[in-house]
This record gives structure tokens, sequence and C-alpha cells, in this order.
């Protein structure tokens, strides 16, 4: 009890802070089903890592190597010193994708490339607000929807605000059928929402599903060299689907793998969600920045795809758009649930997962070129 006593009266309010953040993300995690997977352990971590260091917390806390405590240490042997845990999730991403509503119909990877401008956007607005260009492009990533796109820019860029950035864009991903709706709600009418789109799928062949990830790969090698680590394995899980002769490991990807890795993720995140790094007036305005990345994103799927429609004949309904960021399968689903609430009978459920698988890719290419361009901007 005394020391108890002693480590809440070396409280600080920046720690009770961390605290209700931790407390905020358990919630969201249990109570309303947002990535459980991530959420949770990234909150339990966000309260661990802000104990009261003092007595014999401070004891413990220094119980591995002579200078560091057990989190840091955990922290370092984790995220920090290695980058192969984005890049092994995106295996398991890849292959729990289909790539065949997009590949039946390969216009939708105009949506998945539109709806990547927010990312650039909010680069620009970020270094307006003062931040240096790394960090900005490590704010911007988080526009793409795409946990461990995000991550491993911020990683590799160096950035110090590497753990708000982590938290934001997981955060927007699990708020994805919140922001979304209001966001496309903003820029299109009643009626536009309820165009509706015939679904006339073309056979695809498994030698096209075969081949698909294997072009793509040497393509994306080509364009922009730094996205292959995770254009790479995005398209190494996919074959691993698609080959047809290893099920099992298809299977143990999309799931054990997946879930374990994330797992890991949420925790090694939130070793560096400590209250003097995360309790700042910079995260605060990263949050933000992100959730301005996010809804930049959006819109600006909407509008390419309004744009579309001045030289269409067969109008394309613009929600689709907004499917263009890489949050899969939850943005294909909002599109698909307020296309019914406009129309019962309007699906556009295949036609936004075409857009929203082609975000994937297109996140993974926005990140590999992030990581080209800003070290040679900066010498």
């Amino acid at each position: 009890m005394e020391f108890i006593l002693e480590g809440l009266q070396s409280l600080t309010w920046q720690q009770g802070v961390m605290w209700l953040v931790g407390g905020l993300l358990i919630f969201l995690a249990i109570k309303k089903d947002f990535e459980p997977a991530l959420l949770l352990p990234m909150g339990f971590g966000a309260i661990l890592i802000n104990l009261p260091a003092s007595g014999a917390v401070n004891q413990f806390m220094q119980g591995v190597g002579e200078t560091r405590g057990i989190v840091q240490w955990l922290f370092e042997v984790g995220i920090e010193a290695s980058e192969a845990m984005p890049l092994l999730l995106f295996i398991g991403v890849g292959a729990m994708i289909d790539f065949g509503p997009l590949l039946s119909n390969p216009k939708m990877f105009l949506f998945g490339a539109a709806a990547q401008a927010g990312i650039f956007l909010t680069i620009i607005i970020a270094v307006l607000f003062g931040f240096n260009l790394r960090d900005a492009a490590s704010i911007g990533i988080i526009g793409a929807a795409d946990g461990p796109t995000s991550i491993l820019v911020a990683q590799v860029l160096g950035s110090p605000y590497f753990g708000a950035i982590s938290v934001a864009a997981y955060s927007y991903m699990a708020l994805v059928p919140i922001i979304q709706p209001a966001a496309i709600k903003l820029v299109t009418t009643k009626r536009e929402r309820a165009i509706h789109m015939p679904y006339n799928p073309r056979n695809v062949s498994r030698l096209s599903r075969i081949l698909f990830p294997i072009i793509v790969t040497i393509v994306a090698g080509l364009a922009a060299p730094a996205s292959v680590a995770l254009v790479g394995t995005l398209m190494f899980g996919n074959l691993i689907r698609e080959c047809g002769v290893l099920e099992r490991l298809s299977d143990t990807a999309q799931n054990t793998l997946a879930q374990l890795i994330t797992l890991l993720l949420g925790l090694t995140i939130s070793f560096s969600m400590t209250a003097e790094r995360f309790v700042t007036p910079q995260t605060l305005l990263i949050m933000v920045l992100g959730l301005v990345a996010f809804v930049l994103d959006t819109i600006v799927g909407v509008l390419f795809a309004k744009a579309l429609n001045l030289f269409l004949k067969n109008k394309v309904n613009p929600m689709v758009g907004a499917a263009g960021i890489s949050a899969f399968p939850m943005s294909a689903r909002v599109v698909q649930k307020l296309a019914i609430q406009e129309d019962p009978q309007n699906h556009l459920l295949m036609h936004a997962v075409g857009a929203n698988v082609s975000g994937q890719i297109a996140s993974a290419l926005a990140g590999g070129m992030l990581l080209n361009l800003v070290p040679a901007m900066l010498g």
C-alpha cells in the first residue's frame, strides 16, 4: 500500500492524461469493437509505459540493464530495432485481399491513385505549420489509412512523433465508419449518392491472378524503388493466396500471422507513448492534421469521380471514389451502406471493393515515393 500511495503521489498530470488515452483506446476496442486486436494492446501499453517511476516501481522498470527500463528494452527489441513487423503484417494483408474485382474492372485503379492526394496536400499544410519535411511527410502518410505504411514511413524517416503518428493512423482507420460518411455527404448530393452502377465483371483467369502480384512488384520496383518492401510483401502475400498450392500457409498468413503481428505492433507502438513525448501541443496538432489528411483523401477521391462524370456517358457513383483509400474492407462497406440508405436496390459493393484494393497498392506506392523523395530533397 505504501508503494501504491508513493506512486500515485508522484503521478504527473501528463501521465494521468495518458491513462485516460489508454482507457479510451481500451473502450473503443472492447465496447465499440474498433480494431480490438490493435487498440486494446495499445491502450494497455499506454497505461503501462506511464506508470509513475518511483520507489519499487522505478526498481522494476530498471530491472533490465543498468540504465534502461524493461519497457524501453521491449520497445528497442520490438519495432525500433526492426522494420520487419509492418512488412510481415503486409504479407497477411496481401493474403486477405482478392484482387478479382479490380482486375475485372481496371478503371478502379484511378480511384486508388486519386484518393492519395490528401497525403501530399497535408504535407504542405504540415510544413506551413512549422514541421520539418521529414515530420510533415510522416504526418501526411496518415491519410493513406494504412497502419503498416504509416509506421514504416515514420520509422525510416526518423520522426520523433512516431507514437502519435501510429496512434492517429490506426485510430482513424478504426473510425472509418464514422469519419467517411460525414466527409462523403459534405461533397455529394442525395441524387449523386443514388447513382446506380451496373456490375458486369469480366472473367479473371487463374494465370492473371498469379501474374498480377508479380507484375505489380516489378513495376513498383522500377517506378519507386523504396516502395518495393511494402508493395513486394503485400504482393507476396497475395501470391500465396492465389497460387493454389499453399492453402495452409495462406490461412496462417491471414489469421495467425496477421493477428500475432498486430498484437505485437500494438504493444510496441504503445511503448513510445510516454507522457513527455505524447502530451504536447505538437501531438495534438498531429492528431488534427492526421484527421485532415484522412478527410482530404476521401473528399479528393469523391471529387475525382465527379470530375470523371463530366466526360462519361455511364456515370460513376462519386462515393466509389471515397473507397480509394487503403482502409480495406471498411471503406467499401461504408460506401455500400450509404448507397443502400439512398436506394435499397443500389448495390455498389463490388465497385467499391475494386477501388478499395487499388488503394492498398496506391498507398504503399505513395509511402515508397515519400521514402525516395524526402531524403533526396534533404540531401
